[in-house]
């Protein structure tokens, strides 16, 4: 059909307001529609065009001028007539580059914002042998310990080497330029597992189709501070995610909390999810498990590789009871390789129930790269099979 000439307001800044004179870019797309096809869709031609603006004096107010370089491309949309409106979504291709993106129509949508990364790469592209994509969404993605994990996802080093991943990637609105930063950290690092990274702050937008959702994303546990001091902060996060969940996700996602109190958090987020079993949520208890091997491994002069069959029962919190009597080092009783009764009751559980508080201390915030650790491990004990005679500690709601 004829097209008709529109402009949908792409139209925003990037960098710093307080300072005139600092470089700035500009967003825009020229657009036109078709009229809609037999199918209910309409086809969008766009040339979308980013400019690069800086002063040439220190204030713009003391006369200096604006120099601009510009950059363009064209992309093509189908998108459903029936939900094109103020808060539509659509896709964009460049046809030059083969970039896939997401855009949403939003009055507030600013700069880069009206244009979130999205990468993806053809299916006939990925080497033989690879398993299919899975969608793996993170809350909290622009915090410390998703600082460490997403890297560690995108490797490889937690689903395999042979499973490429999609990173869905939430934020708030305070995180928004770290969410643009870490997205675009992960494309620089070329990952080829890592098919397409998407961000956003809208749960229901970010855990779509999510076949694993990584609930990382809350107040952290600050000096003095314990976990029951969170409940009534976090406690509404995880029950809007648990939600969140249950309309968007796929039916048979992989939960796993890990924002304290988790085990609490764990329990809120399956009740608002009523429509997931509950047998897949878990509760991170791998950095205790971890924390434990650590511990008793030192205490007995050997590698942490040779302590097995570490227990920790009840809460991830100092009433947590780190299980030394079925606990074994090079396949014998942990009580007997170690010999110390007195320290084992008396000093290495309250190490251990404590080993979170005496690290806030020293470091001043709360573990991110070991919790990071600890994530990844928790997640292969569940994909992987266990060593004979071994076993893992989670938490199930």
């Amino acid at each position: 059909g004829h097209e008709i000439p529109t402009q949908i307001g792409f139209i925003g800044l990037t960098g710093d307001k307080s300072r005139p004179e600092s470089p700035r870019q500009c967003f825009t797309r020229h657009t036109s529609l078709r009229e809609p096809s037999a199918h209910g869709n309409t086809t969008i031609m766009s040339s979308i065009c980013i400019a690069r603006i800086s002063a040439t004096k220190p204030s713009l107010h003391q006369g200096g001028s604006l120099q601009k370089k510009t950059a363009c491309f064209a992309a093509r949309a189908t998108v459903r007539t029936s939900s094109f409106s103020r808060s539509s979504r659509f896709s964009l291709r460049n046809e030059r580059k083969g970039l896939r993106v997401t855009a949403e129509a939003k009055d507030d949508c600013v700069g880069i914002y009206c244009i979130p990364y999205e990468m993806t790469t053809d299916a006939g592209s990925m080497p033989e042998g690879w398993k299919t994509p899975i969608n793996v969404a993170v809350s909290g993605a622009a915090g410390q310990i998703s600082n460490h994990l997403l890297f560690m996802i995108a490797s490889g080093e937690v689903y395999g080497k042979d499973q490429p991943v999609i990173l869905s990637m939430l934020g708030s609105e305070r995180s928004r330029e770290a969410l643009e930063g870490v997205a675009m950290e992960l494309e620089d690092s070329l990952f080829p597992l890592l098919r397409e990274v998407r961000i956003g702050i809208d749960a229901e937008d970010v855990f779509k189709d999510a076949d694993w959702a990584l609930l990382i994303g809350a107040k952290p546990r600050g000096p003095g501070m314990e976990r029951s001091d969170l409940l009534e902060m976090n406690g509404s996060i995880f029950a809007t995610q648990g939600r969140a969940l249950d309309k968007v996700a796929h039916k048979d996602v992989k939960v796993l909390v890990v924002g304290n109190p988790c085990n609490t958090n764990a329990l809120i987020c399956s009740m608002n999810a009523p429509s997931i079993p509950k047998k897949n949520f878990h509760a991170l208890t791998r950095l205790d498990e971890n924390r434990a091997k650590c511990q008793l491994a030192l205490k007995a002069g050997v590698f942490f590789d040779k302590v097995s069959n570490v227990t920790i029962w009840g809460n991830h919190s100092t009433t947590q009871v780190p299980d030394f009597v079925n606990a074994r080092i090079n396949g014998a009783p942990a009580t007997e390789v170690i010999g110390d009764a007195d320290w084992l009751k008396n000093e290495f559980t309250p190490i251990i129930q404590t080993r979170g508080g005496a690290l806030i201390k020293k470091w001043g915030r709360s573990s991110a790269a070991s919790t990071a650790v600890s994530i990844a491990d928790a997640i292969r004990a569940l994909v992987t099979p266990t060593q004979e005679g071994d076993w893992f500690s989670t938490v199930r709601p």
